[in-house]
């Protein structure tokens, strides 16, 4: 992507560098990054050592989760200060694949500063969660104010394989409109699950533009779908159904990973959200249906990655409600810029955010936690976790893409509950791994960046944030049986854990897990 075209991307450079910047630093300060050999606090600096002696130094305070960095913002390394974090990446020189990394967060930096010069701020509007209440669009619509993607990750907004025309032609924070034209599938190349599709593929257009040549016997049968990208940007909504969604394959390389459709995905995805469905039925918990998938099988019968489909089912909001990614708590609102969780405490407590957080807290802890005692790991982040405002109090939870769930057969069990055939890596029995999943994004980033935000608009000490949290983990541990008491510990003693994406973006195979472990705000 280039970023010379757009005029107005220029006013925008500087602060998506030095978001850029925050994010890999901070990964610096608390990554397990290979080439980092020390890390020390001094006052308000944190001085990173590498191996063979050479030193980083920045401020603490932004390498904090969830920090605001100013324009300009610099870390100082021996060789000169940079504002820039591909010039960073290049001083630094780490090891391991320093040069895919460095080529994803340039891409990052473009596509960030791009997706800042285009927003539809209107100082002295109406506020966004009074316009979208009880609307069918309304979620997408605040999906697609998600501007800087994910909060932590340095490639944010890498689409590596999208030019930058595509980028505004198909990025949900573009707010574009885009068609989904429809493919005929011999009935003998098709593979469908969960309640049955015929076989028509639904064709995102960049993979129709990119990909589709290579098979001739797909024939478009004249039908397209509009539709309103989501946050993942593969997966959309239908303008006419907005309870419609449908997960594309795009074989871009976006944050970590290319957009394909997994055969995973196409068997797992019907069973396994019935599954949640069932195991979270007394918890208040709506588990979004995945409905059906379809996948191309290849001549040789496996299902193509590049060519599949998941169709999955939202609810509708009520009159008053608007159902919201946890994610969009902290973008800004298109009515004044200002993180939308605002509105939502003034709508719904008088601008006091400690009830909004305490009833946060209260929805998401007990669902958490109690799932994980049962054997269902949630990849709870800020995009597949979403709540229920009414007049801006939370009321209800959801949870949508259950591709990141880990599922414990033996914990499973244990409750009455057998598991189903699972495809991929969903299957596991190690409690660490569980933990990490479901703490590292549920805890560390779904209850995480609310309380920063929080914290940083109010003047509000973090801790005393956590403490409210805290109070709801120890009540949901004092309704829980004996069995329960490692997890317990584990999540009130032990580091917090949260997932270390750069130090995957180094590594020979980019896909496999690593965390970083944090000091727990849980901890007495």
């Amino acid at each position: 992507m280039t970023i010379n075209s757009v005029p107005s991307v220029s006013g925008t450079l500087p602060g998506a560098r030095a978001a850029i910047l925050a994010r890999l630093w901070g990964a610096l300060v608390r990554e397990p990054l290979p080439g980092v050999v020390d890390r020390q606090v001094y006052g308000g600096d944190v001085r990173v050592t590498l191996a063979g002696g050479r030193r980083v130094i920045g401020s603490a305070a932004l390498a904090e989760l969830f920090a605001v960095p100013p324009e300009g913002l610099r870390i100082v390394t021996d060789v000169g200060a940079f504002d820039d974090p591909v010039e960073l990446l290049r001083a630094l020189d780490l090891p391991g694949d320093s040069a895919r990394l460095t080529a994803e967060v340039a891409d990052s930096v473009a596509g960030l500063a791009l997706a800042r010069a285009n927003q539809p701020y209107r100082p002295g509007g109406e506020p966004t969660l009074t316009v979208l209440a009880g609307r069918a669009d309304g979620l997408a619509r605040l999906e697609q104010s998600v501007v800087d993607g994910h909060p932590l990750h340095p490639c944010c907004r890498t689409r590596i394989g999208m030019s930058q025309a595509e980028v505004l032609r198909f990025a949900p924070e573009h707010r574009p409109t885009v068609e989904l034209e429809v493919f005929t599938v011999p009935a003998k190349r098709w593979l469908t699950t969960g309640a049955g599709l015929a076989p028509r593929l639904p064709v995102h257009p960049w993979q129709r533009e990119h990909v589709l040549s290579a098979y001739p016997f797909l024939k478009p049968d004249g039908a397209r779908i509009a539709t309103m990208p989501l946050m993942s940007l593969r997966t959309l909504a239908a303008v006419a159904d907005p309870t419609r969604h449908y997960k594309t394959a795009v074989g871009v390389q976006m944050t970590s990973a290319v957009r394909i459709v997994s055969p995973a995905a196409v068997r797992n995805g019907p069973v396994v959200s019935k599954l949640l469905a069932v195991v979270a039925a007394d918890l208040g918990l709506r588990v979004w249906p995945e409905l059906a998938a379809g996948a191309v099988l290849d001549t040789d019968g496996t299902p193509l990655r590049s060519l599949a489909v998941v169709v999955r089912r939202s609810p509708k909001p009520g009159p008053n409600e608007v159902i919201v990614p946890v994610a969009a708590l902290a973008a800004p609102s298109p009515a004044d810029g200002r993180p939308l969780i605002r509105e939502a405490v003034l709508l719904g407590y008088g601008g006091h955010p400690a009830g909004f957080l305490a009833d946060l807290a209260a929805l998401i802890v007990p669902v958490l936690l109690t799932l994980l005692h049962r054997g269902v790991a949630l990849e709870a982040h800020g995009q597949n976790l979403l709540v229920t405002l009414t007049h801006g109090r939370p009321t209800g939870l959801h949870y949508r893409d259950v591709g990141g769930v880990r599922l414990s057969p033996e914990r499973l069990r244990r409750h009455g509950v057998d598991a189903p055939a699972l495809h991929g890596d969903l299957a596991s029995d190690d409690p660490a791994q569980l933990r990490a999943k479901a703490l590292g994004s549920g805890l560390a980033v779904a209850l995480g960046e609310p309380i920063a935000v929080l914290s940083r608009e109010y003047g509000i000490e973090p801790q005393q944030l956590w403490r409210l949290v805290r109070d709801r983990v120890e009540q949901a541990y004092d309704g829980l049986p004996p069995s329960a008491a490692a997890d317990a510990r584990s999540v009130l003693g032990d580091p917090l854990p949260l997932k270390a994406t750069t130090a995957m973006r180094l590594a020979d195979d980019p896909l496999d897990d690593v965390w970083a472990q944090l000091p727990n705000p849980l901890a007495a």
